[in-house]
Order: C-alpha cells, then sequence, then structure tokens
C-alpha cells in the first residue's frame, strides 16, 4: 500500500479502509451512509464553488458577504479523489490490494509458525476460530509434535468443533468443560487466543469467556498469545467499558424462559446476560502474531499510525 502523505497520488488502502463500517465503529451503517452523503456534498459543495467563481466575474452593485464555512468533514484527499478522472481507477486497484491481502492472509499468518509452536509443547485454546485452527494445522504440517486443550466455549460448544477438525488430522486434542479451566491450565505452555477486534490501546474484544482464560494464565504465569490478521485493527479505544464493546444475544442457550422470568421463584432476583465478547486488557497478552510478524500490545499504537490516515483519527476522537 501506498504510505499517507506519500509522493504517490494513488490512494492508500487506509485511504480507502477508514469509512469501511467496522463492527466496532461508533454510527455502524449509519456512519457509512453518512459517509455517501458527505461525498456527495464535497462534490455539490466543488461544484457550486465553480459557479460561485463564474458569478464573480460578472460586475455586480453589492457583494453579498461570504457565508461562513463549514468545518471539512473529509480529508482534502478525499475532495480531490473524487474529483479526479481516474477515481474508478484508484478504487478497483485499492479494492484488489484488500482483496490480495485477504487472500493471502492465513498464509502470512501460518509462515511464522514454527517460531511460536516448538515440539512437545501443550498448547490450550478457547472456542472455534478458523485463523487459530489453520495456524495448529500448519504447524503439525511442519512435524512439530504437541498437543491441544480445547475449552469447549460454552454455550455456543465452538470448542467440539475445533477438536473434530483437528482430531481429523491427527492432532493429539482433548476437549475440556470450561469450568475446569485454572485445572489444565498449570498443563499449558501457552495460550492461542483469537480475535474479533484488536483495539487502539492494544486491548483484545475475544470470544465471551476468553478473559477467564487470560486471567489464568497471568495467575500461573503462562504466555497468551492472540493470532489474528491486521485487518481486524480497529482504531477505537475502550474508554467507556465494555457495554460499547459488546453484544448480548438471547438466553435461550442458557437458561429457560420460565426460569428466567422467575417463574419458579430461584431466579426472580437474578440478572442473567448471555454476553458475545469479552474485553481482555493488554496487560493479559503476551504477543500478537499477525500477517506482518509479531508484536507486542504496545506497538499497536504504531501500527494504527501505518494503517489509518493522520485525519481520519478525528472521526475516532
Amino acid at each position: 500500500s501506498v504510505a499517507p502523505g506519500g509522493g504517490d497520488n494513488r490512494p492508500s488502502l487506509s485511504d480507502i479502509l477508514w469509512a469501511h463500517p467496522q463492527h466496532l465503529r461508533k454510527g455502524g451503517t449509519g456512519e457509512k451512509r453518512s459517509h455517501l452523503a458527505r461525498l456527495r456534498s464535497g462534490s455539490i459543495a466543488s461544484a457550486s464553488s465553480e459557479r460561485s467563481r463564474g458569478e464573480q466575474r460578472r460586475p455586480t452593485a453589492v457583494s453579498p458577504p461570504p457565508a461562513p464555512q463549514a468545518r471539512p468533514l473529509l480529508p482534502p484527499s478525499f475532495h480531490e479523489q473524487a474529483n479526479a478522472t481516474n477515481l474508478i481507477q484508484c478504487v478497483m486497484e485499492a479494492i484488489q490490494e484488500v482483496k490480495d491481502e485477504l487472500v493471502d492472509l492465513y498464509s502470512a499468518i501460518n509462515k511464522q509458525v514454527e517460531s511460536f509452536v516448538h515440539p512437545d509443547e501443550v498448547i490450550l485454546t478457547y472456542g472455534k476460530s478458523k485463523t487459530v485452527e489453520l495456524f495448529l494445522k500448519a504447524a503439525h504440517s511442519k512435524s512439530r509434535r504437541f498437543s491441544v486443550i480445547i475449552l469447549e466455549g460454552a454455550p455456543q460448544y465452538g470448542g467440539h468443533a475445533l477438536a473434530a477438525s483437528l482430531a481429523a488430522d491427527g492432532i493429539s486434542t482433548t476437549v475440556v468443560h470450561d469450568s475446569a479451566l485454572f485445572a489444565v491450565m498449570a498443563r499449558a505452555n501457552k495460550v492461542l487466543l483469537p480475535a474479533h477486534a484488536v483495539l487502539a490501546n492494544g486491548g483484545l474484544v475475544a470470544p465471551s469467556g476468553s478473559r477467564l482464560a487470560a486471567l489464568a494464565a497471568r495467575e500461573l504465569s503462562v504466555p497468551v498469545v492472540v493470532v489474528t490478521g491486521l485487518f481486524k485493527l480497529c482504531p477505537l479505544w475502550p474508554h467507556e467499558g465494555q457495554d460499547t464493546l459488546n453484544e448480548l444475544l438471547s438466553l435461550d442457550s442458557l437458561v429457560g424462559y420460565k426460569e428466567a422470568n422467575g417463574g419458579d421463584g430461584v431466579l426472580s432476583d437474578v440478572e442473567i446476560l448471555n454476553p458475545v465478547h469479552d474485553y481482555i486488557t493488554p496487560d493479559l497478552i503476551k504477543l500478537y502474531v499477525t500477517n506482518v510478524g509479531g508484536f507486542q500490545p504496545s506497538f499497536v499504537y504504531r501500527l494504527l499510525g501505518e494503517y489509518y490516515h493522520n485525519d481520519d483519527w478525528e472521526e475516532f476522537e
């Protein structure tokens, strides 16, 4: 990709991705609509400015005072690109760049497997993740002998599907209940976790229950390694707690509706939540393994400077 601020006039990958309606971005799909509206308004504003310049050439008795200009909602480069004749070509090149990065994502991560999975190790993971699954299979293809302990990840129980897939490839796999986490953590050499999003402070949004695994790992001095692609990098900060970074699912996978409504009186005063994700603080994570290398959580802020243009940061403040 073209680095922001470089001499090349082509839009970089970050120039296109800044308006992508990420799951954790404020505004969601509404922000995407507002982006389109702003883009159209930028084109209209440029057209109206041309008309106003033409009118200024005509002699007038009294010139009205200039109207106050509103603060530009898009970086200047976007207005320049919107008026360029090769806009379609620039957009197509950026889209192709994104597609190429996603296609090569898993192979780029799996090339580093020999540096992070060692012989005779016991690796603990949580739930089901395609990235973690392919990472472990790549390690097995390098003739590395290791064992995997998988927490079942209730109530979705994705750990069972991951265990079946790994066992079909001949990997030694054991599935345990989530309640046995602390007991089996003492046997693990490292913890592999998937990522839903990586926040600007180096924190992690992962499947619900992953935070318990990270806390148990810290208690027993087991390193936590997160395997993810950099397309999950998000410029948001966890200032407002978990409520803004999470979703709540129905309780039917946990308890029946009769029990949840206090039909028998046992759960009448109990508040039951079924969150989708957990937020894990950066101090619980040892390393991020990405498609461009391994990084500590403190280096994530530098990566954001490479993937997002400086003018776009105002949208997240």
